[in-house]
């Protein structure tokens, strides 16, 4: 069994399913109102844990009804929370997602996830040392994604980074990185002086950019290499980007090749898609494999 550190957000999810994407100044009539626990460290985490890794959270959450029900779900998802603190006074993060038109919009407020500084990723120095794999995301402030990749490069784990939501990074952040793993949104803001195509040859074998049901591309070092998604009926999107992330981070520190990893992972995304909520179709190891 691999261990996996993930460093990043927990948060509530608030969902509002709709037929229509309400524009500025409107207002629409919903089908549905549901939360879920969410946020995309904590996504990952959970993914990873049903995936077969052992899974140690570093994060925070509020002291709140919200931080008691995402305890409670690390918990019963088997995610091991002894990194994960309430903070006194502080609500926990919310997401605040609208599901209409095959797709979702999020706004993130991240609450108790501003919390995860440097000074508290030091604290699991030893935890982070250990790990067979690190991941992290960018829901947690900016200055923590900067030491957890110097962190990383000093005690030589690698680190997939997931660099959303979308903001730039600093090129010492991405040479440190292992992996990064851009959408095509993401990637033009983290290479905005370079085609999806230059940044991959550039960065070969690190940069791998989700392109949602087209699948995932990369280099190889010899050629640009497209591995395809799988055609599913679609659910909820929400969190599908998370289990890919959750399930290329397990493959790669099971000593898995980069296309084995991808097509995986991309098996594992496309299975989460076909229920409600980030985490609610996230699958099982045998799901995935029985459908490989």
């Amino acid at each position: 069994m691999v261990k996996i550190v993930v460093i990043g957000s927990s948060s509530m999810d608030l969902v509002v399913t709709s037929a229509k994407r309400p524009v500025a100044g409107e207002t629409v009539l919903g089908d549905s109102f549901k939360t879920v626990p969410g946020g995309k460290g904590a996504n990952q985490a959970v993914a990873a844990a049903r995936l077969g890794a052992e899974v140690y959270m570093i994060g925070c959450v509020g002291d709140d009804h919200y931080g008691s029900v995402i305890l409670k779900n690390f918990k019963e998802n088997g995610v091991l929370i002894d990194c994960v603190e309430p903070i006194t006074h502080m609500e926990s993060g919310t997401a605040h997602i609208i599901l209409a038109e095959g797709d979702n919009s999020i706004v993130v407020v991240k609450g108790a996830n501003n919390y995860v500084t440097p000074d508290y990723v030091e604290k699991a120095r030893d935890l982070t040392a250990s790990a067979d794999m690190v991941m992290i995301q960018q829901e947690i402030p900016v200055e923590t994604v900067e030491y957890a990749a110097s962190l990383c490069q000093e005690v030589n784990v690698p680190l997939l980074l997931n660099p959303a939501p979308a903001r730039p990074l600093s090129a010492e952040v991405i040479e440190k990185a292992s992996y990064l793993t851009p959408n095509e949104h993401e990637a033009t803001i983290l290479f905005s002086d370079l085609s999806a195509s230059e940044a991959l040859s550039k960065y070969p074998n690190k940069v791998f950019i989700t392109e949602g049901k087209h699948g995932v591309r990369y280099f190889n070092g010899e050629q640009e290499v497209l591995i395809p998604s799988y055609t599913v009926d679609v659910v909820d999107t929400t969190g599908a980007g998370d289990t890919f992330n959750a399930a290329f981070a397990v493959a790669l520190a099971e000593g898995k090749s980069f296309e084995e990893s991808i097509r995986f992972a991309n098996r594992a995304a496309s299975l989460s898609v076909t229920k409600f909520g980030a985490q609610g179709g996230m699958p099982s190891r045998q799901e995935v494999e029985e459908a490989l």
